[in-house]
C-alpha cells in the first residue's frame, strides 16, 4: 500500500516528554503518577490526547503505512501489557524525520521518528525507547507537570497547555514560552522535567524487563547515541533539549545489571521494518539505498539477510525494476508466505504489472489464515479499486472504516473507491472523516453538508449525514473549547 504512505505536510506541533536514558526500576514501585488527579481527570486528558493527534495529522509528516503500524502497535502493546498503572487505552505512531526522537502525550499517544530505525541496533534498543515513552504516560507527567507550573503563575491549566506542550518537546519554542513567564517559573519548569525523565527512566526500564525485551537494550542505545553525537556540533532533538550526563549512563547500566540479561533470538519484523525504513523513509535516493543494502548482505548474519533482499526489492519496486523485485520477493514468500512485509510488497509489485487477480488470490488465502489484519485488507481493498471492482471495496472498506474510525488510510481509500463509481455522496463523507481527523472541522462539515443536498429528501441516508453534521459541530465545539 504505497499510495498513502508518504505525506508532505511541515510540522506545525511537536508534543512532549523526549526519551531520556534509562535507569533501573525497583519492583515495589511507589504510585507516584497518580498526584496529578486534582488538575486533570482521565477523561480530559483523553480529549486533550485526541485533540493533539488531529493537530498532529494535519501538521506532520505521520506516516500512513498499515506495514509500519502493524508493527510499532503490536511492540507498544506487548510493552503495555507489562507497564504498571495503565489507565488509558495506548496508540502509536511514527513520523519521517532523519532525527532521534520520540514523544508522547496526553491519552496514551506515543510518536517516535523513523530515524529511531537507523540508530538502533536491535529490537530490545527500540523497545527501551517505546518502554520510557509508555511510562511518560502511565506516571501522567504531562499533568503533573502543569499543575507545578500552574503553582507558580498566574495562568490557567487550558493556557498553559500549548506553551508547556512546546516548551517540552522543542527548546527554541520552549524558550520563546517560557520567556512569558517569570525565571523562577522556568527553572522550576526544567527540574520538574528531569524529575519527570528519572522516573520514566526507572518504570521504562522494569517495564522492558518484564516484557521479555533485555535490560541492557536501553543503556546500550543511548551508549552508542551519546557517543556518536558527542561531538557534533548538532546533535539531534533529543541529546539537544536533554543531554546524556556520564553520571545517568552509568547509573542506566548499574540498573540493568540487577535484571538476568536476556539472550533474545533476532527479531526478523525488527530488521524488517528497519529495512523498509531506510528503502522508503530515509531520504536517501535509490543508488545509495540499494548499495546500503548491497555492502550489508556481504557480511549479514544469514538470519537477517532475507530482510536485506527485501530492502532491495522495495527499492526496485519504487523504481518500476519490477523484473528484479519480483525474484526477491518469491523467493521471500516461499519461504515465508503469510509474512505481512512481503504480501504488502508482492501487493505493490502485482499493482503496478496489472496483476491484479494474481495478487488477489495470494491475500485471499493470507486473509483466511488472518481475517482481520489490517495490512491484507487495506491491501486487498486498495486491489479491488486497481481493478475496476470498487463496489466490492466499498463493502469492504465500509466495515473497516466502522472498526477503525481513526485509520487515514481506510477512509482515503472508500473515498477513492466511491469517486471510481460517482458515488459523489459518499465520496464527500469520506472526505469529510478525513478532514475531521486532521481537525479541519469546517470542511468537515461542509463535506456533509453537500452530501445532504445531494441525498434523496427525507432518505435514510439524508438522515444519517444530518446526524454526521451534529456530531461533528459539537466535536468543533469541544475542540474549540480546550484552546
Amino acid at each position: 500500500m504505497q499510495r498513502f504512505f508518504r505525506t508532505t505536510l511541515s510540522i506545525m506541533l511537536s508534543a512532549i516528554l523526549c526519551l531520556q536514558p534509562m535507569a533501573y526500576a525497583d519492583q515495589n514501585l511507589p504510585d507516584i503518577g497518580t498526584t496529578a488527579a486534582g488538575t486533570l481527570t482521565i477523561d480530559k486528558e483523553l480529549e486533550y490526547g485526541d485533540a493533539y493527534m488531529r493537530i498532529l495529522r494535519a501538521s506532520s509528516p505521520i506516516i500512513s503505512d498499515p506495514v509500519m503500524d502493524e508493527y510499532i502497535s503490536n511492540l507498544g502493546h506487548q510493552l503495555v501489557a507489562s507497564a504498571n498503572d495503565v489507565k488509558t487505552p495506548f496508540h502509536f505512531h511514527l513520523i519521517r524525520d532523519r532525527s532521534v526522537n520520540a514523544f508522547a502525550f496526553f491519552g496514551g499517544y506515543v510518536v517516535a521518528n523513523t530515524g529511531l530505525f537507523l540508530h538502533a541496533n536491535n529490537e530490545s534498543e527500540l523497545a527501551s525507547v517505546f518502554a520510557h515513552e509508555i511510562s511518560h504516560v502511565t506516571q501522567r507527567h504531562l499533568a503533573r507537570h502543569m499543575e507545578a507550573q500552574a503553582r507558580n503563575t498566574p495562568l490557567t491549566i487550558a493556557a498553559l497547555v500549548g506553551s508547556l506542550l512546546l516548551a517540552i518537546a522543542s527548546p527554541e519554542a520552549g524558550i520563546a514560552a517560557i520567556n512569558a513567564t517569570t525565571a523562577g517559573a522556568m527553572q522550576a519548569s526544567i527540574n520538574y522535567t528531569r524529575s519527570n525523565e528519572q522516573e520514566a527512566d526507572r518504570f521504562g526500564i522494569a517495564t522492558l524487563a518484564r516484557a521479555g525485551f533485555d535490560p541492557e537494550g536501553m543503556p546500550d542505545f543511548f551508549g552508542h547515541l551519546a557517543d556518536q553525537y558527542r561531538y557534533a556540533s548538532t546533535p539531534p532533538p533529543m541529546l539537544l533539549s536533554h543531554p546524556l550526563p556520564a553520571a545517568r549512563l552509568t547509573e542506566a547500566r548499574d540498573r540493568a545489571n540487577n535484571y538476568p540479561r536476556v539472550s533474545l533470538p533476532i527479531s526478523l519484523s525488527f530488521h524488517l521494518a528497519q529495512a523498509r525504513v531506510i528503502a522508503r523513509y530515509a531520504n536517501i535516493d535509490s543508488d545509495r539505498a540499494l548499495d546500503w543494502f548491497a555492502r550489508h548482505l556481504k557480511e549479514a548474519n544469514p538470519i537477517v539477510k532475507p530482510t536485506l533482499e527485501y530492502g532491495q526489492a522495495l527499492v526496485f519496486i519504487d523504481t518500476n525494476k519490477l523484473t528484479q523485485a519480483e525474484t526477491i520477493l518469491t523467493k521471500l514468500l516461499t519461504n515465508d508466505p503469510y509474512n505481512s512485509f512481503y504480501l504488502d510488497a508482492v501487493s505493490d509489485l502485482y499493482i503496478k504489472k496489472k496483476q491484479y487477480n494474481k495478487a488477489l488470490t495470494l491475500l485471499q488465502k493470507a486473509l483466511q489464515r488472518k481475517p482481520n489484519n489490517s495490512v491484507l485488507i487495506i491491501n486487498y481493498a486498495n486491489i479491488l479499486i486497481e481493478a475496476q471492482r470498487s463496489k466490492e471495496a466499498i463493502t469492504l472498506l465500509q466495515r473497516y472504516t466502522h472498526e477503525n474510525p481513526d485509520n487515514t488510510v481506510g477512509w482515503s481509500l472508500l473515498a477513492d473507491a466511491n469517486g471510481h463509481i460517482a458515488n459523489e455522496k459518499e465520496q464527500l463523507a469520506a472526505q469529510a472523516e478525513l478532514f475531521a481527523l486532521r481537525a479541519d472541522w469546517n470542511k468537515a462539515i461542509k463535506n456533509y453538508t453537500r452530501a445532504s443536498q445531494i441525498a434523496k429528501l427525507g432518505s435514510l441516508e439524508q438522515a444519517r449525514y444530518d446526524a454526521r453534521i451534529d456530531q461533528l459541530r459539537f466535536a468543533q465545539q469541544r475542540f474549540a473549547a480546550l484552546k
